[in-house]
Parts: structure tokens; sequence; C-alpha cells
């Protein structure tokens, strides 16, 4: 074997959950490696050039409120801000903004290389080395991955059966550590379709690895497999501009990260143009050279983002759908076409875009495609992300079926907070649903599962209220300065917001227009806050942000009341606890679909195992009495 290395975390893969996870181990104090097969993809936006939109861009402003690098990436590098359902209500509010590709990565990039405590290094990871038993064990119990196949007798063992020690890399050198992050995306045994044509990789341009899938499979863990795609990339030089409709960004843009004051850049706008019953005619004669179609990708592929094959097949009623024209940067004048992700063959993508109006002379630079890869299906993760079967792995983005730059990076901070956290022999950090949207997802991965890629959406968070993107510093702030994750700039900050809403709300509750106060006149639908300031003088000082949390708190305040209410039940159920080794089996009158999906997913309290689908009222009921019992 050759050289060795050591340190407390190991994160593996270099994309948006790698780079969150290994700066979230870091700033809790552990020494940590990040190894990717390529340093100079890090943070690689693989897909379309943006971050944000509706629940994403919550999510964003949540992992900036945790102490997290995308906010201040995209802030620093975006080339256009918009904030998204402006016309709805604020909880449906979300900032999106268009990246400079490349100086996005170069910025994370360089985020990473300053934070002290983290190593880079270019390797390619093959093996997982381990120790047998539920406690860490001498070193000379260190090996690999088991070779033959792992055998389950009775029910998923309630404890871990290995313990990661570390990995081995190409050229046989060892890294070692106590807790491992994977975060390899779509790269284990992906394939990349350009119509009947496949080529191994996880990406394009970049090669695949088998090795950890296989050493997954022999722990005993169960993969499956998905399926996302790509949309070709135009040179902007031979499009038609005068024939598309333009999309500029906000004349007021509003920075992702509470770090940052405002946004100077200039912004460069968008374009939107159609397909039209031409191109749906081309796609549907060529249907029998689309692997999604002939049977060469079996794999489930993303429901909210199909391929346009997907979408004239699926919506065949449908005369046209919107394609976004996004500029990839500043100095480039590549054009990503975000809506026609197609894994058809070339000849096929050229002829397409023939018929799109403004597109006719356009030439493609990287042709689109699909890729299928492995994934682990998360209800074989605990919510702090660390596997149920290896002590100190834990796995985020990708790799557990989610989909999405905001979805990865938001794992990715959880899965290496908690990595530092476990080495510190400290509770893991695991966010409620009605704290975050990171908690949202994480409970909806672990508990349901999926059989598709997971996307977040508002719709999802039952609190979404609550979770605005506007007061995520004030949700999560607190929380990430507690475990280290939060500087002293961000903290204070917190308390300066934190002091100015103190300060405004009581003197809204002593001024007194005729027979109301301010408080009071806020609540109504009617008012807004340029009311209130033509009332009082004062409030003209207030600063946007404060004013816009007063009014927003003010507007919902009998919803946030109600859902208080129905929070104070959940965290009654979720004191249930259930006892780790508990035989779901022996639990007498309980269904047997009950049984069998407890066993599977062994919720930690009664509120986790009532989120469980097809976990009925009954069902609790049944396993409330038989834990009082037991008690």
């Amino acid at each position: 074997m050759g050289s060795a290395y050591d340190f407390d975390v190991l994160v593996i893969g270099g994309g948006h959950a790698g780079t969150e996870a290994a700066l979230a181990a870091a700033r809790m104090g552990a020494r940590t490696a990040l190894l990717t097969s390529n340093l100079d993809t890090i943070a690689q936006m693989s897909c379309n050039p943006a971050i944000g939109g509706v629940a994403k861009g919550q999510l964003v402003r949540e992992i900036d409120a945790l102490g997290g690098a995308m906010g201040r990436a995209i802030d620093s590098t975006g080339i256009q801000f918009r904030m998204l359902n402006r016309r709805k209500g604020p909880a449906m509010h979300g900032p999106r903004a268009q990246a400079d590709r490349r100086a996005y990565q170069s910025e994370v990039k360089r985020l990473c290389e300053d934070q002290p405590g983290l190593s880079l290094r270019q390797e390619t990871v093959e093996d997982l080395l381990v120790e047998t038993g539920r406690e860490k064990g001498d070193r000379s119990n260190l090996c690999e991955a088991p070779s033959g196949p792992f055998r389950q007798i009775g029910p998923v063992p309630f404890f871990p059966r290995w313990r990661v020690v570390g990995v081995r890399v190409r050229g046989d050198a060892v890294y070692r550590a106590p807790a491992v992050v994977l975060c390899v995306g779509t790269f284990m045994q992906g394939v990349l379709h350009y119509g009947h044509v496949t080529v191994p990789g996880g990406r394009a341009g970049e090669g695949t690895t088998a090795g950890l899938s296989q050493a997954l499979v022999r722990f005993g863990f169960r993969l499956g497999r998905f399926k996302t795609g790509t949309s070709p990339r135009l040179n902007g030089r031979t499009i038609d501009y005068c024939r598309l409709e333009e999309q500029p960004g906000d004349p007021d843009p509003q920075p992702f990260s509470f770090l940052t004051d405002r946004l100077d850049c200039q912004q460069i706008p968008c374009w939107i143009t159609y397909t039209n019953t031409a191109v749906h005619e081309l796609i549907r004669a060529n249907l029998h050279r689309a692997p999604m179609y002939t049977g060469q990708i079996q794999s489930t592929g993303p429901r909210y983002c199909p391929s346009v094959e997907t979408k004239v097949v699926r919506f065949a009623d449908k005369e046209r759908h919107q394609l976004f024209l996004e500029p990839e940067g500043r100095h480039t004048h590549e054009v990503y076409v975000n809506g026609l992700s197609t894994s058809l063959p070339r000849d096929v993508q050229d002829a397409m875009l023939c018929h799109v109006r403004g597109l006719e002379q356009a030439e493609i630079l990287r042709y689109g495609y699909a890729i299928e890869y492995d994934f682990v299906p998360p209800e074989q993760l605990n919510p702090s992300l660390e596997t149920k079967l290896v002590a100190g792995l834990y796995l985020a983005g990708q790799i557990n079926g989610t989909t999405g730059y905001e979805e990865a990076a938001g794992q990715g901070l959880l899965a290496g907070a908690n990595a530092a956290l476990a080495l510190q022999r400290k509770e893991p950090l695991a966010l409620r649903r009605d704290q975050a949207y990171l908690g949202v997802m994480i409970d909806d991965l672990v508990t349901r599962s999926v059989d598709e890629p997971y996307r977040l959406f508002t719709s999802r968070a039952e609190h979404r209220l609550r979770l605005r993107q506007d007061n995520a510093d004030r949700r999560l702030t607190r929380i990430g300065r507690a475990l280290g994750l939060v500087d002293q700039e961000r903290w204070r900050r917190l308390e300066e917001k934190e002091a100015e809403i103190g300060r405004v709300e009581r003197l809204l509750e002593t001024t007194r227009v005729g027979e109301h106060t301010l408080a009071r006149l806020l609540r109504r639908p009617e008012t807004t806050w340029g009311d209130l300031v033509a009332l009082a003088s004062e409030l003209n000082s207030v600063p946007h942000a404060v004013a816009a949390q007063l009014t927003y708190d003010a507007k919902y305040a009998g919803y946030l009341a109600r859902q208080d209410a129905d929070i104070a039940r959940q965290d009654r159920l979720a004191q249930r606890r259930i006892p780790e080794g508990l035989d779901f089996a022996q639990v007498t009158h309980l269904r047997a679909e009950a049984r069998e999906k407890l066993q599977r997913f062994r919720p930690a309290s009664l509120a986790q195992a009532g989120r469980i689908s097809g976990i009925t009222p009954a069902d609790l009921a049944v396993l409330a009495v038989h834990l009082d019992g037991r008690g």
C-alpha cells in the first residue's frame, strides 16, 4: 500500500455538496480533506448556470444563514438577479440569479483554498476502508470493503455493522479519517447517452467510478439507478436576438447572502423563445432514436425537469414549450438553452434548432445528453445523513436521489457539520420541518425515500409561511453560531438586525393613530409600510429588511398562531421516542404494511413515524400503546 495521510474528515467529491460539506467541517475545527478527481472542476455547474428559484432560493438563504458559501459566491459572480413570484405572497418569493459559470466556480474554489483547516487534493477514490464491529477498534482491523456479498438475515440491523476509517485512492495511497462524506454526484457508474451512443462518464469530458458502488453493495446497501440530462450550449454570436423576447434582471436586485449589503453589478439579459409544432413533429419522427423510448435508458428521470422529448410525448396537446436562453458568463458567448434537455442524437439536435425562432442559424458548441448513475435510496440514512450500516459514513447530494445544486449544497453543509459534531461527541444537527426547508428536505428523504429524483418545492413545506427567504437568518444563524459554523461578523449583523426589529416593534405598539396602534393598522391586508411612514415619519429610516419582516409577520400573525399550535402538537409526538432496537414484528395488532414500513425506515419518534407514507393514525395509536406498555 502506498502513502498514508491522516485527517478528521474526508469529503469525497468537489461539487456543490462536497464544497459545502468540506467548508462546514473545517469551520467547526475538523482537519478536513476534500478529495476530487479534478480540482479545476470544483463547484462546476454541470447543468444550467443559475442558482436559486422558488424553494431553491429559500434553501440558498438558509445555507448562507448557517455560514455556507453558495450565497456569497453567487453574489460575487452573478450576472442577473430576479425575485420570482413577486406578485404572490412573500412566502412564495424565491430569489434566483444567473451566474458567470467560470467565475462562480473559481470563487468557490478560492473560498475552499482560503479556509483554515481544509486541504484540497486531486485524487480519485476507489474504495472505502472500514473496521468491523460497532465500536471503533484497533488499527489492525483496517480492511477494504468485504469481498463477498453481504447477506442480511432477519430485520435490517438497527446499529452499524461497520465503521469507516478512510478511503483508498487510485495509486494505492490511503487517506485515514473517522468520518467520510460521500458527495459523488452522478459519478457512480455514470453513463452518458447521445442517441444510441453511450460513453462512460460522470459528466461530459470526465470519467466515472465503479469502485464506490461495488463497495457500498458489499456493505449491504441497496442501490438504485436514476437519470438526468442537460441541454445543448450555443454560440451566442449565431443567435438572432432581434427575434427573441428579452428578460432583464430586477431594477432593485436583492442579494442572496446576509453579508452582502447591496449588488452593484451590471446585469446581462436572458432571452425567451419557444418550440413549435415543427420541432414537435421532428421529435416524434425520431423517438425511435431517443434512448428514453428505445429501452436504452430504463431508469427514472426528474418529473419536474423532463427532457424535451418527454414533454412532447407527455403534453401532446401543447403546441409550444418555453425556452430560456441563459448566458454562461460575462466573457464568453456560450449560451445555455434551458428547457431543451435532450438525449436525442446530434443530428436531431441540430435540426431542432433550425425550426426555433431566433435559433435558425445557431451553432451548437456542446450537445445535450442524458446521464444514468447509481444512487443510494435515502431511507438507509439517519436524519444526520450518516448511514445506518456504516458508522462515520455520511452521504450528501445526488447520491441520495436528489437533483439540483441547492439541494446538494444544503445536504453537504448538514453532513459536514454532523461529521464534525460526531468527532466532538455531540448530538447531530437535525433541523425540524418547522425550522427550515433544509429540515423539510432531509425529513422527506429519510422518512419517505424517493422513487424519482427529488426536487424541493414550497408545496412540500407545511410551515412555509414561517419559512420565508427573508427571515432565514433569524431562524438559523443562532443555531449555526452555537455549533461554530457562524463567524463573528455574521453574528454581529444578526444582533444588530434583531435589536432594530425589537426597537421598531415597540414603536409600532406604542404609537397610536386615533383608536388604533400602528401595529394593529399594519395587520390590515390593505395597509402598507408606506402608509405607516406617512403617519409616523420616524419610520422612514427603518432598513428595508427590517420593514419587510415586520410587515410580513404582521400580515401572517393569525396564520402563524394557528401553526404554532400544530407545531406544539408535533413536538409532543416528537418527544415520544421509539427505542433504537425495537422489533416492530413484536408489536401486536400492528398491520403487516405498517410493520414492514416501520422496520424499513426505523423512525426515531412517533412524529417521524407518522410522516412515513402508508402509516395511519390507527397505526400510531397501536404503537403508542405498545410503547406505554414497555415503559
